[in-house]
């Protein structure tokens, strides 16, 4: 723990693809003594996982789409987020504020771009997102979770620091536990997920490509698969009409314990999702989204595809033939299987929640005077403010 607590603030658009690592990053923090403030919109604000010590605070934040005639209320959006945050900042006093992307990043990061706080961007997927595309050039660090990343200006080269996306800890105590037994003969365990609303087309195809499989084989299977709500029965029919063993469920609480025996992971290929398949070393079948910003989901699945943890698949070819004949090959070749699954092990950076957090750290801020000015009852726990037009709080 460090000697000296500190405050700092987090800021990240309403998904979980921006808000894990966040929750990752400030457990690291408070567990080193640091007081931590969030900010996001009111999206995030309903994610479940939030540590109960972080204070939220909701503000707005403007969406630049397509149409330019949305574009005016978008940046009064931000011009309004970006006062509150100056207020919050007032009163909090961070020693840095650090973005994970998504619009409301945007304000907070130019408030404190603005109060001369320092300023850190964290960027989970391989192609820089539209926002820290914004920021990049303002802020004074750039953290990364690949060490390659597609639309990073090289002017801005000197500021990367490569970190990793930091994992749920639950996730993260998975990786010193061996691969799970696995032979010709026994249970083969596939996960299949397609991200927080699930996805259509692995409700679609698996079932009916697992269909496919010889006798033998479906009698090993044992399939849990997040399906969406309105996809629950017609895919517990399918697997019922093969005699396929499956879990389904729109939500599953304990993603790790599950995880934990997985054999084959089937989904996208989300940024957390690489990252908690390379820090517990787990072969896949990727299907990256087709309409991610920039195809990042194909650049993101591009560097555990070359080093052999997975088999990255275009939308458009996934059939049930195809991922049939993968499952065949890859069923029939434990030990390759396992060897993919070290591959996968050997891409991940597992220490990416502690190496942010020093990264964080080693910005300075007055840390004396906030042991001073701090006080038990003044620090609010896991609270939840919405901003107005009245204050930051």
């Amino acid at each position: 723990m460090s000697a000296v607590s500190r405050h700092f603030v987090l800021a990240a658009g309403g998904t979980g693809g921006h808000l894990t690592p966040a929750f990752a990053l400030a457990q690291e923090l408070e567990r080193r003594g640091h007081r931590v403030a969030l900010i996001t919109d009111a999206r995030g604000d309903a994610i479940p996982g939030r540590p109960d010590f972080l204070e939220t605070h909701v503000l707005p934040a403007g969406r630049f789409a397509k149409n330019p005639l949305g574009w005016p209320r978008a940046l009064a959006a931000v011009l309004k987020g970006r006062g509150l945050a100056k207020r919050l900042y007032a009163e909090f006093e961070p020693g840095a504020v650090v973005g994970f992307g998504g619009y409301p990043a945007l304000p907070a990061l130019l408030a404190a771009s603005g109060a001369g706080v320092p300023t850190v961007i964290h960027e989970q997927n391989a192609v820089l997102g539209r926002v820290n595309r914004l920021l990049a050039g303002r802020v004074d660090t750039i953290a990364t979770a690949y060490r390659k990343v597609a639309r990073l200006d090289a002017r801005y080269e000197r500021k990367v620091r490569l970190v990793g996306n930091p994992v749920r800890a639950g996730v993260l105590a998975l990786r010193d536990e061996p691969f799970p037994a696995l032979d010709t003969t026994g249970e083969l365990r596939l996960l299949v997920t397609g991200g927080s609303q699930g996805a259509r087309v692995l409700s679609e195809v698996v079932p009916r490509g697992l269909a496919l499989l010889q006798p033998a084989l479906k009698r090993r299977l044992r399939v849990t698969q997040q399906c969406r709500p309105e996809d629950l029965e017609a895919v517990r029919a399918l697997y019922a009409a093969e005699g396929i063993a499956a879990e389904l469920a729109s939500y599953f609480e304990n993603m790790a314990a599950r995880l934990a025996g997985t054999h084959l992971f089937v989904g996208r290929a989300g940024a957390s999702t690489i990252a908690e398949l390379t820090a517990v070393g787990r072969p896949a079948i990727l299907v990256p989204l087709l309409i991610a910003t920039d195809d990042h989901q194909t650049a993101n699945a591009r560097e555990l595809a070359q080093a052999g943890g997975a088999r990255s698949i275009a939308q458009p070819g996934f059939t049930p033939e195809v991922l049939a004949r993968q499952i065949e090959e890859l069923a029939g070749e434990p030990e390759a299987l396992m060897a993919a699954a070290h591959a996968a092990l050997m891409c991940g950076l597992p220490d990416a929640a502690r190496d942010l957090a020093d990264l964080v750290e080693s910005f300075g801020g007055a840390p004396l005077a906030d042991v001073i000015r701090v006080s038990p009852h003044k620090a609010t726990s896991g609270a939840s403010r919405t901003a107005t037009a009245g204050g930051a709080a």
